[in-house]
């Protein structure tokens, strides 16, 4: 019997064929349509591990550079069996970071990360709950004092503690990292909870080592191979530790939420953690009210660790970069000198009457380039550079790849405080200057951030000179590749300067 005459005897299996026919019809069209555009190029996958073996996953950044010095800014790649397509330099990414920012306003969410996330808070977030986060996480903060007089005091304070803690060890060398993560976190700690922690509090000691080895963890070969080939989480190695930090993380909240939430007064909100418990409440009834516990927690670590460690991470780079270049330090104390003397804390307001010092804290960003690449996700068929890129496509963009391009920078591989200055030694406005990223999610603390790097950076100096310990010859520059580029662990001496 012939397919006619069964598709006759039973209308059902009629139906069925017809309905196969449309959708044949329409994934030939789509084919045809989507073939007519100009795709990127791309190096040639194996299968199932697609360009993994190509790739160096100590150091992806330095791979994905090599791939585009051959198949130019914008190509793809498959990191098993997912295809990535590839931004780097200026061009190619202000195409879809500022001209295309509304298309370009998803996160693509790595499987480690979708996993330690849940999609909640703001970093791996999208949509309706990404917009809400955003919104009542910067409205916030901002009336809680971020970029505002009032937490400018408290950084001014916090400044003060750490050049009193630095003095305190009286010249001898000194690993300064614990003091700046320690620093930096108490600024957020303001905003988040209205609290500030010691120096030597172990349980904020444990909280910023953990997420220092997350970071380091995320960037491992064992959880790039894992983000790839997600088949193969069931091995041991780092992806399962990241699992485990992740919840140490959020523990550490646990205690400080829970005293917020016990002594709670609604007519006299004071943080960030208690606006979100009155936000809760004020939506009790609502059964899809994305204020509930689970993103409280997630919020607050996003915004605590983050809040912290770039910061910090940004100032070590600063401080390991004007010991290796002391006539760039004198140069900056001159200036500050000069400009606000020795015995009042520099504020806000000086950053004017100081280009060369701003000039050299934006050349620390730019060379560090602590955030190297961050992720994107379109959500609407697009072009870039002519080239055809389909809705919700994995997007990976380099934005070392900016802040070193050589078409944007003089000397894009040296640290140069004169690509902030005109010839006249005043401070310019660089477009691939982007640390931050751009668009809708470009990094919701930056005033903060910038804020703090500006007034503990000139404090530090106005007080300390720094210089290497005398055994040490040579200052290293190479960073620790990971999702946040550190420099590699120092020690320094901080001889007071009065």
């Amino acid at each position: 019997m012939n397919l006619l005459k069964i598709c006759l005897l039973h209308p059902t299996s009629m139906f069925l064929l017809i309905t196969l026919l449309i959708l044949v019809i329409f994934h030939i069209k789509g084919s045809n349509k989507r073939s007519s555009f100009k795709v990127p190029p791309s190096p040639t996958p194996l299968p199932l591990i697609g360009n993994l073996h190509q790739l160096d996953l100590v150091n992806l950044h330095r791979s994905l550079m090599r791939f585009a010095e051959k198949y130019g800014n914008l190509y793809n790649i498959r990191l098993g069996y997912q295809k990535i397509t590839v931004l780097t330099g200026y061009e190619a990414i202000k195409d879809a970071l500022v001209d295309q920012a509304n298309i370009f306003t998803d996160r693509y969410v790595t499987p480690i990360n979708e996993a330690g996330s849940e999609k909640l808070g703001i970093l791996f977030s999208e949509g309706e709950l990404w917009r809400q986060m955003r919104r009542f996480t910067l409205t916030t903060l901002r009336d809680f004092g971020m970029g505002k007089k009032s937490i400018e005091v408290k950084i001014i304070e916090e400044a003060g503690f750490l050049v009193n803690l630095f003095k305190s060890y009286n010249g001898q060398p000194i690993q300064p990292q614990n003091a700046l993560d320690a620093a930096t976190a108490n600024i957020i700690a303001v905003l988040l909870f209205q609290q500030r922690f010691d120096y030597e509090d172990e349980s904020l000691r444990r909280f910023l080592t953990t997420v220092h080895e997350i970071q380091k963890d995320k960037s491992s070969p064992m959880v790039e191979i894992t983000n790839a080939l997600p088949f193969l989480k069931f091995l041991p190695g780092a992806h399962k530790r990241v699992m485990d930090q992740t919840k140490e993380v959020m523990a550490f909240l646990i205690p400080t939420i829970a005293k917020i939430r016990k002594q709670l007064n609604e007519n006299d909100v004071t943080n960030y953690t208690e606006a979100f418990l009155v936000k809760q409440k004020e939506e009790a009834g609502n059964p899809d009210s994305f204020f509930h516990d689970k993103n409280m927690f997630r919020l607050i670590t996003e915004l605590f660790a983050a809040g912290s460690e770039t910061t910090s991470t940004s100032l070590r780079w600063g401080l390991l970069l004007i010991m290796k270049y002391p006539e760039i330090q004198k140069r900056v104390q001159e200036e500050i000198d000069r400009e606000i003397g020795t015995e009042r804390p520099p504020r806000m307001e000086d950053q004017q009457r100081l280009p060369y010092t701003n000039a050299v804290i934006y050349e620390v960003m730019r060379f560090a380039s602590v955030i190297s690449m961050i992720t994107r996700e379109n959500i609407a068929d697009t072009h870039l550079k002519g080239y055809f890129i389909p809705k919700k496509s994995h997007i990976v963009i380099g934005l070392l790849s900016v802040l070193r391009d050589k078409t944007q920078w003089e000397k894009p591989d040296e640290f140069n405080p004169s690509h902030f200055l005109n010839s006249e030694g005043r401070l310019v406005k660089r477009e691939a200057f982007l640390p931050f990223g751009a668009g809708s999610r470009v990094c919701a603390g930056q005033s903060l951030a910038k804020m703090e790097l500006f007034l503990f950076f000139t404090t530090l100096l106005q007080k300390l000179k720094f210089q290497a310990p005398a055994d040490v010859t040579d200052l290293d520059l190479t960073p620790v590749h990971g999702q946040i580029y550190f420099p590699k662990p120092y020690k320094l001496c901080a001889v007071p300067r009065e």
